[in-house]
């Protein structure tokens, strides 16, 4: 899809499809995994929820970050510390270098977190519905699953729902998604997935 062939029209769907959030129900606990990137909100997010006992076990995940060179989940595990968060709430992976290999490298921590008996709440990027594929066709007992999002800044701009079409980096991201991921559900390689009484099935 060409940038001069996104109608209004076309971003309202675009937006509405890429679009995971599906917080938890107010105040359930969940098991939180955070997708790896270079910025500080889903730090912030899981640490805020754990303090309020809502974050009981925290999976951070991500390799080395191709654009500051951070290894993300190790990054993630210092971060939630320096916030009070106890070393013994976190696991992390720190090898993987994709959205996939963030939920495949996690799975002893996702197994571990449904054992429990705590659903799942991915925290990501608004637009990242390949995380939520992912999730759903690594673990296919992972049952309802939730989102908390946050919007990630490129070149200084946050990318927002209503913003997205007119920043570079942002309509890349979020075009990418809309074509990839029914892509990959037709391939087989994703599972599909649909909101549905506000989780993800």
């Amino acid at each position: 899809m060409t940038d001069d062939a996104i109608t209004p029209e076309q971003i309202a769907v675009i937006t509405a499809f890429v679009d995971i959030e599906a917080p938890p129900p107010e105040g359930q606990p969940t098991a939180h995994i955070l997708f790896g990137t270079n910025q500080v909100q889903p730090v912030d997010i899981a640490a805020e929820r754990y303090h309020r006992g809502l974050a009981p076990l925290i999976i951070c995940t991500g390799g080395v970050n191709r654009h500051n060179g951070i290894v993300e989940g190790r990054t993630f595990h210092r971060l939630l510390l320096d916030r009070g968060v106890p070393d013994g709430v976190i696991r992390y992976e720190d090898r993987s270098i994709n959205t996939w290999q963030n939920v495949e490298l996690a799975l002893p921590f996702l197994r571990e977190a449904l054992t429990a008996g705590l659903a799942i709440t991915a925290v990501c990027k608004w637009y990242h519905r390949r995380a939520i594929h992912a999730l759903k066709a690594l673990v296919p007992d992972i049952g309802g699953l939730y989102a908390i999002t946050w919007e990630p800044r490129y070149a200084g701009k946050p990318v927002t729902r209503g913003d997205w079409p007119s920043i570079p980096d942002g309509r890349r991201r979020v075009l990418r998604e809309w074509e990839e991921v029914p892509r990959r559900v037709a391939e087989g390689s994703f599972k599909d997935a649909n909101l549905a009484d506000g989780a993800w099935h």
